[in-house]
């Protein structure tokens, strides 16, 4: 038994190195390439012979400008985020939980990994249609569609997260007979932390698309619905307008939110 219990200051020392924080000759880059998607954009449109089938950018900045000022893209814009915030937040929790469980587990993860295939392979389209079926064309049946697409997904991450971790530090902490919270703070949650940041990145990515879908299949409002309303008027610079607005805004999270804490998860790395 340890009489006196030292701060316990663990290194864990990995051939990959942690990403760097992004410096001033990156953000050139990522604007330089911003700026070429654009030009590459205003080239092809320009070589179209119908303007109407892909209007170039002063068309499209000017109907967004319409929509802004309008208040509709605002409106729409936060409807859709607020179920991407939800169904993220439910999936990021539900299945971390069950992939820690299954990846510390084996005995229970031989019995349940079909369950988890079948959930994985199950195409969004036929999950969010059956919602709709079984729950009705509401909130509820939108952000259970969405979570139960994208848990599959976190689980499986935070599953090999769990398997990855290291033996010789459990027992460097039941060397030190460290308490469970702490054990969990300074043992498990650092190493888990990598893997957790990559299934919030990926997952960010893919769950938008998804409420989109779900949107455009059974919803009043968000960027989903005014797409399906565009399409039908065959409104294309329309299309672009939602469609870009809500890709710059997922941009923006992804810059000052996700890859910021993707950093900070690996700093442990170093």
């Amino acid at each position: 038994m340890v009489a006196a219990r030292a701060p316990l200051v663990i290194r864990y020392s990995v051939a990959m190195s942690p990403p760097a924080a992004p410096t001033f000759r990156d953000r050139l880059i990522l604007l330089a390439s911003l700026a070429g998607f654009v030009a590459f954009w205003w080239a092809l449109a320009a070589a179209k012979a119908d303007p109407r089938l892909l209007p170039p950018p002063p068309t499209v900045f000017a109907d967004f400008l319409t929509e802004l000022s309008s208040g509709r893209l605002l409106h729409h814009l936060w409807a859709t985020l607020l179920r991407v915030a939800l169904a993220f937040g439910l999936a990021m929790v539900i299945g971390t939980i069950l992939g820690v469980t299954l990846g510390r587990m084996p005995r229970l993860n031989r019995w349940l990994d079909p369950w988890v295939l079948i959930f994985l392979n199950l195409p969004a389209l036929v999950l969010i249609v059956l919602c709709y079926l079984w729950i009705g064309l509401n909130e509820v049946a939108a952000i259970a569609a969405v979570t139960l697409n994208k848990t599959a997904m976190v689980l499986v991450t935070m599953r090999e997260g769990a398997r990855a971790l290291a033996p010789e530090l459990d027992d460097l902490a039941r060397a030190f007979a460290l308490p469970p919270a702490q054990r969990l703070r300074h043992i498990v949650l650092p190493q888990l932390a990598p893997f957790f940041a990559v299934s919030a990145r990926a997952g960010l990515a893919v769950i938008w698309k998804i409420v989109l879908v779900v949107e455009f299949l059974g919803r009043s409002n968000g960027i989903g619905f005014q797409i399906h309303l565009k399409f039908q008027l065959f409104d294309i610079s329309g299309v672009l307008v939602y469609a870009l607005a809500f890709v710059a805004v997922m941009l923006v999270i992804d810059l000052a939110l996700i890859q910021p804490a993707e950093r900070r998860a690996n700093r442990w790395r170093r």
